[in-house]
Protein backbone atom coordinates (compact mmCIF):
# COMPACT_ATOMS: atom_id res chain seq x y z
CA UNK A 1 0.00 0.00 0.00
CA UNK A 2 1.59 3.50 -0.64
CA UNK A 3 1.91 6.18 1.70
CA UNK A 4 0.92 8.46 -1.02
CA UNK A 5 -1.59 8.76 -3.59
CA UNK A 6 -3.65 10.48 -6.29
CA UNK A 7 -5.73 13.35 -4.99
CA UNK A 8 -3.70 13.54 -1.83
CA UNK A 9 -2.49 17.13 -0.55
CA UNK A 10 1.04 17.19 -0.15
CA UNK A 11 3.85 19.98 0.94
CA UNK A 12 7.54 20.06 -0.82
CA UNK A 13 9.97 19.16 1.59
CA UNK A 14 13.26 19.34 -0.40
CA UNK A 15 13.88 20.72 -4.01
CA UNK A 16 13.82 23.79 -5.53
CA UNK A 17 10.15 24.52 -5.07
CA UNK A 18 10.59 23.32 -0.98
CA UNK A 19 7.34 24.84 1.06
CA UNK A 20 4.76 24.78 -2.00
CA UNK A 21 1.58 22.88 -1.54
CA UNK A 22 -0.27 20.90 -4.19
CA UNK A 23 -2.58 18.06 -5.04
CA UNK A 24 -1.20 14.64 -6.68
CA UNK A 25 -2.01 14.14 -9.85
CA UNK A 26 -0.51 10.79 -11.14
CA UNK A 27 1.76 8.21 -9.55
CA UNK A 28 4.32 7.55 -12.78
CA UNK A 29 6.04 4.60 -10.61
CA UNK A 30 6.38 3.17 -7.53
CA UNK A 31 9.28 6.46 -6.64
CA UNK A 32 7.61 9.06 -8.62
CA UNK A 33 4.83 11.31 -8.39
CA UNK A 34 3.73 14.36 -10.30
CA UNK A 35 1.95 17.03 -8.12
CA UNK A 36 -0.09 20.30 -9.86
CA UNK A 37 2.47 23.26 -9.67
CA UNK A 38 5.20 21.98 -8.65
CA UNK A 39 8.40 20.95 -10.36
CA UNK A 40 7.54 23.11 -13.59
CA UNK A 41 9.40 23.44 -16.29
CA UNK A 42 10.19 25.31 -19.93
CA UNK A 43 9.68 22.66 -22.74
CA UNK A 44 10.60 23.23 -26.24
CA UNK A 45 7.83 21.79 -28.98
CA UNK A 46 8.10 21.54 -32.27
CA UNK A 47 4.89 21.91 -34.61
CA UNK A 48 3.31 19.55 -36.08
CA UNK A 49 0.36 20.13 -38.59
CA UNK A 50 -0.45 16.53 -38.80
CA UNK A 51 -1.40 16.53 -34.93
CA UNK A 52 -2.11 20.02 -35.23
CA UNK A 53 0.21 20.88 -32.39
CA UNK A 54 1.40 24.55 -32.46
CA UNK A 55 5.00 24.74 -31.57
CA UNK A 56 6.95 27.35 -29.19
CA UNK A 57 8.09 27.03 -25.28
CA UNK A 58 5.15 25.16 -23.25
CA UNK A 59 5.35 24.83 -19.23
CA UNK A 60 5.14 21.06 -18.27
CA UNK A 61 4.88 19.24 -14.93
CA UNK A 62 7.94 16.70 -14.53
CA UNK A 63 7.49 13.84 -11.91
CA UNK A 64 9.19 14.29 -8.45
CA UNK A 65 10.44 11.90 -5.76
CA UNK A 66 8.28 10.81 -3.19
CA UNK A 67 10.47 11.16 -0.42
CA UNK A 68 10.66 14.76 -1.14
CA UNK A 69 7.48 15.23 -0.09
CA UNK A 70 5.15 14.96 2.76
CA UNK A 71 1.07 14.81 3.06
CA UNK A 72 -0.63 17.43 4.82
CA UNK A 73 -2.43 17.03 7.98
CA UNK A 74 -6.02 18.96 7.75
CA UNK A 75 -6.32 19.46 11.66
CA UNK A 76 -2.63 20.68 11.55
CA UNK A 77 -2.04 21.88 8.72
CA UNK A 78 1.33 21.15 8.52
CA UNK A 79 3.66 18.41 6.97
CA UNK A 80 2.99 14.97 8.73
CA UNK A 81 4.14 11.31 8.45
CA UNK A 82 1.88 8.57 7.71
CA UNK A 83 1.64 4.91 9.36
CA UNK A 84 -0.32 2.37 8.44
CA UNK A 85 -3.21 0.82 11.05
CA UNK A 86 -5.20 -2.58 10.72
CA UNK A 87 -8.70 -1.33 11.66
CA UNK A 88 -12.01 -3.70 11.59
CA UNK A 89 -9.85 -5.84 9.39
CA UNK A 90 -8.62 -3.35 6.52
CA UNK A 91 -5.50 -1.62 6.38
CA UNK A 92 -5.87 2.22 6.55
CA UNK A 93 -3.46 5.38 6.68
CA UNK A 94 -2.92 7.40 9.92
CA UNK A 95 -1.16 10.16 10.93
CA UNK A 96 2.01 9.50 12.94
CA UNK A 97 1.19 12.73 14.92
CA UNK A 98 -2.04 12.21 16.50
CA UNK A 99 -3.36 8.74 14.80
CA UNK A 100 -6.28 10.35 12.66
CA UNK A 101 -7.07 8.22 9.49
CA UNK A 102 -5.66 10.01 6.43
CA UNK A 103 -8.93 11.13 4.57
CA UNK A 104 -11.50 11.15 7.18
CA UNK A 105 -12.74 15.07 7.73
Amino acid sequence: MERIRKGDEVVVIAGKDKGKRGVVLARIDQRHITVEGINQVKKHVRPNPMKDVTGGIIDRTMPIDQSNVMLVNPTTDKADRVGFKVVEGNKVRVFKSNGAEVGSK
